[in-house]
């Protein structure tokens, strides 16, 4: 299956199995996988288990540790870009999860995904839990449907995309003051993830800017515009 369909299908995977991965599916993914500004650094390592601090229920056998500057488009670049090494993954047969709980003693990424072989990491399309499109857009638009499956820390799904013309500005909600204490850090992440689901699916169109004059809108934070 193509990377587009894995976004169909895709869960967060919680169970795993103890098999082991040759790594290099990963560092030759990386190689190939598009950013989106080439001038936004990042980098990853992998840890296997007993190098993690375990705070969730569950656990993984390999976890990603992601890295770059407190940006929050640097951060946008992060989810960008490990949601499409996500959607390989899980084409291979490997299942994975965005992990903000866990930690790596003496490293201070800004997520960690958990990840490893897996028997229940895809689900049908009916099982998911989004918001409608017309609550992530000013009016449904089924080209954003890859975007709406998106998954995202608490499902909070923080982003809303505005028609512009020929494009969409792309926009991260301004959470209340409870949910920003829980999530602030993650958001940033969260719409790059549902920028990649948006690339993935439009990868010969898809173009990423930020304006200099773009609209303001009440409860949100402008990231940037996307043309597909």
């Amino acid at each position: 299956m193509s990377l587009e369909e894995q976004i169909y299908i895709r869960k967060s995977c919680r169970k795993y199995l103890d098999d082991e991965i040759d790594m290099n599916i990963i560092h030759d993914f990386m190689k190939s996988a598009k950013p989106l500004d080439d001038d936004l650094k990042y980098h990853y390592e992998i840890f296997e288990k007993d190098e993690v601090k375990v705070r969730n229920r569950w656990s993984a056998p390999y976890y990603l540790a992601l890295f770059c500057d407190k940006k929050e488009i640097s951060k946008v670049n992060v989810g960008f870009v490990f949601q499409q090494l996500s959607l390989f993954l899980q084409s291979h047969g490997i299942g994975s999860c965005w992990d903000g709980l866990d930690s790596v003693k003496g490293k201070k990424p800004v997520i960690l995904i958990a990840f490893g072989k897996s028997n229940e990491m895809t689900r049908e399309i009916s099982s998911f839990k989004r918001k409608s499109l017309d609550k992530i857009s000013d009016f449904e638009d089924e080209r954003l449907r890859p975007a709406q499956l998106a998954p995202s820390a608490i499902n909070l799904q923080p982003w809303y995309f505005r028609h512009a013309d020929e494009v969409f500005d792309v926009y991260q909600v301004r959470q209340n003051v409870l949910k920003r204490k829980i999530v602030k850090k993650w958001n940033p992440i969260d719409v790059g993830i549902a920028l990649a689901h948006m690339y993935v699916a439009n990868e010969e169109k898809f173009e990423f800017y930020i304006k200099s004059d773009f609209d303001k809108l009440d409860g949100y934070i402008y990231i940037g515009s996307i043309k597909i």
